[in-house]
C-alpha cells in the first residue's frame, strides 16, 4: 500500500512549522505522533517508518522540530503534542487514542511526557514507544532525566522500547536500564532488541556524505524497520468503533 503524506503546518510561538499526516483511509481510532531525533527539521527521516505504521491502520503525524532552540526544542515538541491532541478530537473516529513515539532524542521526549503528566495538564498518552532512546539525559519535553523520574507516583501507561544491539550512537544499555526500572515500578513495559544500529532500527542507513539517515534498500534492514512499525502499531489494541 503506497501512502502519500499530506503536509500541513502547526502553530508554534509566533510562527509555524511543517507536519506530515500519513493516513491509509482505514477505520482506526488510533493516531501516532512520531518525533524524529535531534537533527534539525528531519521529519523526512521518519517517512518510511511512518508509511509502515499507517499501513497497519493508525494515522501518523510526523512534525519537524529543532533541537538547536534555546529551550532545546521543548516548545516545538509541546506544540506538536497540542496539535496531535486536537487532531484526535476533530478527525479520529470513536473515542480516539494518541500514541507517542520517538526516535533517539525524540524517544526520551516521548517517555518524559508519560512520566510527568502534570506538565501537560494531566494528559496521558494511550501508550509510548521509545526507539533507540537515551534515557540518562534530560528529556527535551520536561527537562528531567527519565530514569530519575520513573519512581514518581503517576498512573502507568504501556511503554514499548526498541533498541538495536549494535547501536554505537546510543548504546542499548540505556533502554535496558529504563525497561528494568519501569518493570520494577509496575509499568507495562516490553523491550525489543533487533540486531541493528541507530539508523537500522528505523529501516534506514546513515549516509556520511549527506550526514543524514536515508531509507534502506537492503531487505535485512527494511525488515527491521517493518518490525519496529509493528511494535508501534500493536502497542494498543484497536478500539471498537463508537
Amino acid at each position: 500500500m503506497r501512502i502519500t503524506p499530506r503536509t500541513v503546518r502547526y502553530a508554534t510561538g509566533s510562527d509555524s512549522k511543517l507536519l506530515d499526516i500519513y493516513a491509509s483511509g482505514q477505520q482506526d481510532s488510533r493516531c501516532v505522533l512520531l518525533w524524529h531525533g535531534m537533527g534539525l527539521d528531519e521529519r523526512d527521516v521518519m517517512a518510511s517508518l511512518a508509511r509502515e505504521i499507517a499501513g497497519s491502520g493508525p494515522t501518523v503525524l510526523v512534525p519537524d522540530w529543532r533541537s538547536d532552540q534555546p529551550d532545546a526544542g521543548r516548545e516545538h515538541l509541546t506544540d506538536t503534542l497540542r496539535f496531535g491532541r486536537n487532531y484526535v478530537r476533530e478527525f479520529i473516529d470513536g473515542p480516539g487514542q494518541l500514541i507517542l513515539a520517538g526516535w533517539s532524542a525524540g524517544a526520551g521526549a516521548a517517555v518524559g511526557v508519560a512520566l510527568q503528566p502534570e506538565l501537560f495538564d494531566g494528559w496521558r498518552p494511550a501508550a509510548v514507544v521509545g526507539i533507540a532512546g537515551g534515557y540518562r539525559r534530560p528529556a527535551r519535553t520536561t527537562g528531567t532525566v527519565p530514569l530519575q523520574a520513573v519512581g514518581r507516583r503517576v498512573a502507568p501507561v504501556p511503554i514499548r522500547l526498541v533498541h538495536g544491539t549494535t547501536d554505537t550512537d546510543v548504546p542499548a544499555d540505556s533502554s535496558r536500564e529504563l525497561h528494568e526500572a519501569l518493570l520494577a515500578h509496575g509499568w507495562n513495559s516490553e523491550l525489543s532488541e533487533p540486531a541493528t544500529d541507530h539508523a537500522g532500527v528505523l529501516g534506514c542507513v546513515y549516509e556520511p556524505t549527506e550526514q543524514r539517515c536515508l531509507p534502506a534498500t537492503e531487505p535485512s534492514v527494511t525488515d527491521i524497520g517493518r518490525e519496529t512499525a509493528r511494535v508501534i502499531a500493536g502497542v494498543v489494541p484497536p478500539l471498537a468503533p463508537a
